[in-house]
């Protein structure tokens, strides 16, 4: 079924949805519900039909009663909130392996690093904005070794991420998007 401007769609293999804004051959610009523009391709893209679905029943019906439940629409995020990062990736060794046993230092900072490196790179594919790499305080090597890698690509800029929420421990990497793709 072919798509139009309007439509709201949900994306195949990811928990996403969004309506469409733009379409430029099998090239589709989304906005999800937290005001993020997407590009995805058709091919990754269903239409959501006016039938009753799963989440309709859930938010709409009390499904005791079977009758419509008044709902007040969800307040309009704060200009703030809505420059808050889309993507976390903590970078705590114990967050990314069970054990460390057997593994020296350089192990678990190479892998520490491959992750960083992996997560960057799905950001910049999956063309999210914004991501804090949580790597602590410490000594300071895993910091200036992300820091190294972030300075590679020259496509993003890097910065100490929001000190209220993260504190000294976390760098935020904006990533800029294409538009010529």
């Amino acid at each position: 079924m072919p798509f139009k401007v309007g439509d709201f769609v949900l994306v195949l293999d990811e928990d996403l949805q969004g309506e469409i804004k733009h379409i430029a051959g099998q090239k589709i610009t989304i906005e999800t519900e937290d005001g993020f523009l997407i590009n995805f391709e058709a091919t990754d893209l269903i239409k959501q039909d006016n039938t009753i679905s799963k989440q309709s029943l859930t938010s709409n019906f009390n499904l005791a009663e079977k009758e419509p439940v008044n709902r007040k629409k969800a307040p309009k995020k704060k200009a703030k909130a809505r420059y808050e990062p889309t993507m976390e990736v903590d970078l705590h060794i114990h967050q990314l392996v069970p054990s460390t046993r057997g593994m020296t230092n350089h192990d678990m900072l190479t892998l520490q690093l491959d992750t960083a490196r992996r997560k960057l790179d799905f950001a910049i594919a999956k063309r999210i904005q914004k991501v804090v790499f949580i790597h602590g305080v410490g000594e300071g090597v895993l910091k200036l070794e992300l820091e190294y890698l972030f300075g590679r690509y020259n496509n993003v800029k890097f910065y100490d991420a929001n000190y209220q929420k993260y504190g000294l421990g976390a760098t935020e990497v904006y990533i800029y998007q294409n538009t010529s793709s």
